[in-house]
């Protein structure tokens, strides 16, 4: 019997809205000790993704584009839109300032989870949310959730 991401998923995950402050998210994925949450609006379904890796951004800070002077005129070598994106994910006051948006990869609970495994692996994401009736989020998988499934003798995965 193959493994479905239902076997295997975190069910009912903690998930935040755009208007949650981000000190809250930062101190819902510390307790937790989880590395990401999913983003949803009023209606529960999924607007983006807050990583780990999004919250970075506040204590690194943004990095000035390189750029170059020529008779008073400024080149910038790097496109200055990253720079100013950066900039709004170190001083964001909530979950929207800060997190991923766009490119959402996502699963179903009937999907096998070796197909999810790979295109987790295929797409580098750390997670997917896990989309229900009336694409609502009823999960997550993680990488975690994956090798446990894997340590597990049962069944194949």
């Amino acid at each position: 019997m193959v493994k479905t991401v239902a076997d295997v998923m975190s069910h009912d995950p903690i998930v935040v809205t755009p208007e949650t402050p981000i000190q809250e998210a930062i101190q819902i994925i510390a307790e937790r000790r989880i590395s990401g949450l999913p983003v949803v609006n009023d209606q529960g379904k999924i607007i983006g993704m807050l990583s780990e890796t999004d919250l970075m951004w506040r204590e690194t800070g943004a990095t000035p584009p390189a750029y170059i002077t020529i008779l008073d005129s400024v080149i910038y070598l790097e496109n200055p839109k990253h720079y100013e994106k950066q900039l709004h994910k170190v001083l964001g006051q909530t979950v929207q300032d800060v997190m991923s948006k766009g490119n959402m990869f996502t699963t179903t609970p009937d999907c096998a989870l070796r197909e999810a495994a790979r295109l987790m692996h295929e797409k580098k994401v750390h997670r997917l949310p896990v989309l229900g009736d009336g694409d609502r989020v009823v999960g997550i998988l993680s990488r975690g959730d994956i090798i446990r499934a894997m340590a597990s003798p049962e069944v194949e995965a």
